[in-house]
Parts: structure tokens; sequence; C-alpha cells
């Protein structure tokens, strides 16, 4: 013990100091001195290392205390029992102790809060501090910006695009951003910035790629169903106006009679096909699966459309076997499914054949509408799911159709948890194939 050594050797000196003043003075014969400064010499080295350990002891203690706190150890204890000043210290010390520790553990809560709530978040949240560093980015934000590199990491990793770059240098510089759009990638992005007191700034990015897709699909949506409508209300408005006429003669009359109730019908036809796809929509349906006879299904769909089919010299045919392959499926949507396929088939059809087949899955029932038509380009067929899409606009709205059938059959497939897919080439034909999964376990 360094201290202690110390003390020994100062006491020491101060002995011999006073051994020679004593001398100087009093000048008393050695003999008479010697054992005197014998027994001092002799307590001094009893009795000094002993005080020695009694103080220095706890100050070296409370010096590893400090370094261990200094370096981030809580978990030692300082001695309490410390005479004087010393014990002193060591309460103050063990009330530091303390309180950094309570402080230490409010932050690590806080810390843990802070990234599970930004974590749960939908919005991405970006953090640069001073220094121009990423300190803070939450999945969301990995995710819409496309980062995976660990914090920190350099502002230089962000997404280069030059909107994001001005609005972030902007909220440096100390002005906020609000609802700024940028595209990322193949998303559009909208930012929100506020900056920090020292400099940095917080970024928030809201994924609103969704949002623009379906304000788009209604914008459409609108646009579509007022020309389909448009067409037909004009046709009977002007052979309303023309029966009027006194001077047109019966058959005339019986023959603008017939286009206006033609395009009646049509105007029926969408209607119904938009309140049935709104109800799909809007899950206002839910389908009610039982077993179901498909051949049943099949023979008053073919009973249905056979007069368009034959005027068109289209053959009916199925291949659908008596048990094996009865689809789990809502029967009314079932026939609506079946129904549509093959009318959207014969009317894309002349002089061929229209034929339903099933076959059984190890999951489910697959039914297959096949044509022989004139077949769906690459371009268009991941496209003619969608509401109003036409391959071809003119002939389709010639031949009655709504625009809608496809639609309605993908969202009815859906709602059963099931798929719909298609194939075609052009000159040789269009197949859709529907699967119906089995009961649930």
């Amino acid at each position: 013990m360094r201290v202690a050594g110390r003390l020994v050797t100062g006491s020491l000196v101060l002995i011999a100091v006073f051994a020679l003043l004593v001398l100087a003075i009093v000048r008393p014969p050695i003999s008479e001195l010697l054992p005197v400064v014998l027994v001092v010499a002799v307590a001094a080295i009893v009795l000094v290392p002993v005080a020695a350990r009694r103080y220095v002891g706890p100050v070296v203690s409370l010096r590893d205390e400090a370094r261990a706190i200094a370096a981030g150890d809580l978990s030692r204890r300082p001695p309490l029992d410390a005479p004087g000043e010393i014990g002193d210290l060591a309460t103050a010390i063990h009330r530091m102790r303390e309180q950094l520790s309570v402080r230490l553990a409010a932050l690590e809560a806080d810390e843990a809060l802070f990234d599970a709530v930004s974590a749960s978040l939908n919005e991405g949240l970006v953090a640069v501090d001073e220094r121009s560093e990423v300190v803070r980015i939450n999945a969301r934000a990995r995710a819409l910006l496309g980062l995976r590199e660990s914090i920190p990491f350099a502002a230089d990793r962000l997404p280069r695009d030059r909107v994001f770059r001005d609005a972030l240098a902007a909220v440096r510089r100390g002005e906020a951003v609000d609802a700024l759009e940028l595209d990322v990638g193949e998303r559009t992005v909208e930012l929100t910035g506020r900056p920090l007191a020292d400099g940095g700034a917080v970024l928030a990015l809201f994924d609103v790629t969704r949002l623009r897709q379906l304000e788009r699909v209604r914008r459409d949506f609108v646009a579509n169903v007022s020309h389909e409508m448009k067409t037909p209300l004009t046709v009977i408005g002007g052979f309303a106006e023309t029966l009027c006429d006194d001077g047109l003669s019966a058959d005339q009359r019986r023959r603008f009679a017939e286009v206006i109730a033609s395009n009646t019908q049509r105007m029926q036809r969408l209607v119904d096909d938009l309140l049935d796809l709104s109800r799909i929509e809007s899950g206002g349906w839910r389908p009610a699966p039982a077993v179901t006879d498909l051949r049943a299904v099949v023979n008053d769909v073919f009973a249905a459309v056979r007069e368009n089919a034959a005027s068109k010299n289209v053959t009916l045919a199925a291949d659908v076997a008596e048990s094996g392959v009865e689809p789990y499926a809502d029967a009314t949507a079932l026939r609506q499914i079946v129904g549509n396929l093959v009318d959207n088939a014969v009317r894309h059809t002349t002089d061929g054949e229209v034929v339903v087949t099933a076959r059984r899955e190890a999951n489910g029932v697959t039914v297959l509408v096949r044509d022989t038509g004139d077949g769906i380009a690459p371009e268009h067929l991941s496209r003619i799911f969608e509401r109003f899409y036409r391959v071809d606009a003119a002939r389709s709205r010639a031949d009655g159709g709504t625009g809608l059938g496809l639609a309605i059959v993908k969202h009815l497939v859906e709602a059963h948890g099931g798929r719909v897919d298609a194939e075609s080439s052009l000159g040789v034909g269009t197949t859709i194939s529907v699967f119906f999964p089995d009961r649930a376990a």
C-alpha cells in the first residue's frame, strides 16, 4: 500500500528531525536519548500502518468505486463504515450510484418504449443528427427507402432523389416541410419534416401508393360508368323522340321500340353488375359454401346461352365427372361465375366451341372454361379482370358486354379463398381456370 509506506517513511523522518532538535537544544547524553528514540520509532512502525489501513483503505475503495461508475459499472457498492469525512464521501457516492441506476433504468425504459412505438407505426421515421448521420430509423422507413445499414450511418446513403435531398436540406436549415410527395422507386411517399434544435432533422414518411391508386381507380370508374351509360341513354333518348313523330309506320315504331328495349336491358345489366360488384367489394356479401353439383350448374348455364351460341355456330360441351369434382362453393355464386365465363366465351367465339371441364386437385377443385375464339394478346392478359377493361371495346359493347363480368368472377372466387387465372393465344383461344379450395379442416 503506497500511502501506508509513505506515512511510515514520513513518521520516521519526523522522529529523526525531532531527535535532532532535542540534541541541539537539550544536549542529553546519547545513552538516555537512544532508548526513547527506539521506542518512538518502533511505535511509529507498528501504529502508523494500522492507522493507514483504517483511513487509506476506504479511500482506495472509493477510488475504485468512482472508476467503476465512470466505466458504467453500477453494481459495486462502496464501504459505508469509514470514519469521519471519508464515511460521508462513501455515503454520497453510494447515493449517486443509486440515482444513476434509477435514471439509467428510466432511460432504457424510454428507449424500449420509443422503439416499440416507432416499430408499430405505419409511417417511416428517420432522424438525422447535426453531423449528417442517421441515428434513428424504424423498420417501415427501411422498407420504404430500401436501407439495410446499421445505425449510425451517413445521410448520403439515403435516397438521392432531388426532391428528397432538397427537403432534408431545408429541414436541417430550420424549415418545416409538410405533405411533400415524391417517388421512391415504385412507391409514392408523402414526406413531413421537422428541424431539431441542434441542427438535426426528423423525417416522417407515409406510403400513399395505395391511396393514389385508389384515387386513380375511382376517377377511371366514374369516367367508365359515365361513358357506358352515355351511349344507351343517347340511343334511348333519340329513338324516344323519333317515336313522337306521328308519320312513322307501325314497323318503324316496333323497330325503334326494340332498340329502346335492347338499350334499356343493357343499362339494366350494367346497373345489376355494378350493384353486385359493389356488394361484393364492400363486404356486404359472404359466401355460404357447400358441396355443389357442378354438372347441374353447367347444364343451367348452357340452357341460358344455347340460343345465342347456336346463332354464332358455337358448340357447347361439358366434360364434368358425375362425382369427385364437386366444388365446395356457394351455389348462387358458382352459377354466376360459370355463367359469366361461358357467356364471355360465347360472345368472343364464332364458328368454334366452348368447353367446360373440371379436375380434382390435392386440396380443391379447378373448373376450366375454354373457348376457340380470337384469343387475347399478352399485353392485355394481365388486365382482363379489371373493371371495364376490354381488349376490343367496340366489339364488346356491340355484343352486349358490360366490362364487369370478369371482375365479378375474380371477386367471387377470392371470397371463397380461391384464385382465378387466364391463359390465351391469339388465333387459338382462351382458357379461364377457377380454383375452389376444399372445406377447411
